[in-house]
């Protein structure tokens, strides 16, 4: 199974920012890539340390001119109240989320900053060897750091939170008959031309998501030699490049077909083009970038709501766990399974599952989306 899309855009990405960093920060990305964390947390990382590294320069913390002079020890002798007052920073600046319109970090952004830093800092003080066998430096500042605090909220708040954010029932099987038969009437000339263009791929995208509850990278990097049409599954790259192989619902795997049986012609690509959706850009065949997808997908929703609010796909997502709870009488170990959610347990019950029992939830969900069509076109008669 081949490495996610993502994943090979971030190496790339990593490799070219590392560049930007003094030594020990670079030695630092290389053991937590033999610890086997992701790219994209990695680059997370990093841009994190950037933030960090421009303030010391900025408020005057050290000698150095640039990011990858600046030498560890001046993280040695940092003092506490200078830590405190970057940490002030961080929760006063003001982010630009798009032109004057400004927002303030949440304590969650805040957080990631000041655990990339401990793990650094960490790092510095215990792993590292210099040619006398002692590490880098002992006086670990970051240790004296806490992380912000923030309110405890309960799981049924934030399931009525996302309940309130996401697809229900007929609304589900609306989404995909809206951008099927609707949305080209409510469209401009040529934002139907480019939809008449991607019609069979974007409706294979949506009709995906709503029938397997994958993430967005994984949809991105679905192969040809992932569809396994007679079991109704398909091979996926999880978080961690896990292979794992999950169900797929019956309408989903038709909408699927209906786009490969267009997708060489219309994008003018082969069966060496592996990657399941694809884009034509100036004549080459690219694989849809995640960005893509999560644009077409807000821009279905929002038409199909009117105007009112978009989806993102994560939404779309928790819209198909939703459904496969209520068709699985509640089975969270089945829906855990489906999603590909890591478990703090570890008995091999999640990983024996009888894949039968993946097939009866699946049936359920497409037979009560028959049903509801059904009572939708008795109801317009």
């Amino acid at each position: 199974m081949s490495s996610s899309i993502e994943k090979q855009k971030h190496e790339k990405r990593l490799s070219h920012h590392m560049k930007e960093f003094p030594d020990y920060v670079m030695e630092y990305i290389q053991a937590q890539k033999r610890k086997s964390r992701s790219p994209s947390t990695l680059l997370g990382y990093l841009h994190d340390f950037k933030k960090f590294f421009e303030y010391l320069l900025r408020e005057g913390l050290t000698d150095a001119e640039m990011i990858k002079d600046v030498p560890f020890s001046t993280l040695e002798h940092l003092r506490k109240s200078e830590l405190e007052y970057y940490i002030d920073y961080l929760r006063e600046d003001d982010i630009e989320v798009r032109k004057n319109v400004f927002k303030k970090r949440s304590k969650a952004a805040i957080n990631r900053n000041i655990s990339a830093l401990t793990s650094l800092f960490n790092y510095l003080t215990t792993e590292t060897e210099n040619e006398e066998g002692e590490c880098y430096f002992y006086r670990n500042v970051m240790s004296k750091i806490p992380l912000e605090t923030s309110k405890t909220e309960t799981s049924n708040s934030r399931s009525t939170k996302i309940s309130k954010k996401i697809l229900h029932d007929q609304s589900i099987t609306g989404l995909i008959e809206f951008v099927r038969n609707e949305y080209e009437k409510q469209v401009d000339k040529i934002q139907k031309e480019r939809f008449l263009k991607n019609k069979e791929r974007d409706i294979a995208i949506l009709s995906l998501f709503l029938g397997t509850g994958l993430r967005v990278s994984e949809l991105a990097s679905l192969t040809l030699d992932a569809i396994d049409y007679n079991e109704e599954q398909i091979d996926v790259v999880r978080k961690g490049e896990k292979e794992d192989t999950i169900q797929i619902l019956a309408e989903a795997l038709i909408d699927l077909k209906d786009y490969l049986e267009v997708r060489n012609s219309k994008y003018k690509a082969t069966d060496s083009d592996y990657y399941v959706f694809v884009t034509n850009y100036n004549g080459t065949v690219k694989p849809i970038s995640v960005r893509a997808i999560q644009n077409l997908v807000q821009r279905y929703t929002k038409a199909y709501n009117k105007g009112q609010r978009h989806l993102s796909p994560h939404k779309l997502r928790h819209s198909f766990a939703g459904e496969y709870l209520k068709n699985s009488g509640g089975n969270m170990i089945l829906l855990r399974d489906q999603l590909g959610h890591n478990s703090i347990e570890t008995t091999s019950l999640y990983t024996n599952l009888d894949r039968k029992e993946h097939k009866k939830v699946m049936k359920n969900i497409s037979d009560s989306r028959k049903q509801h069509n059904n009572t939708n076109k008795s109801e317009e008669q």
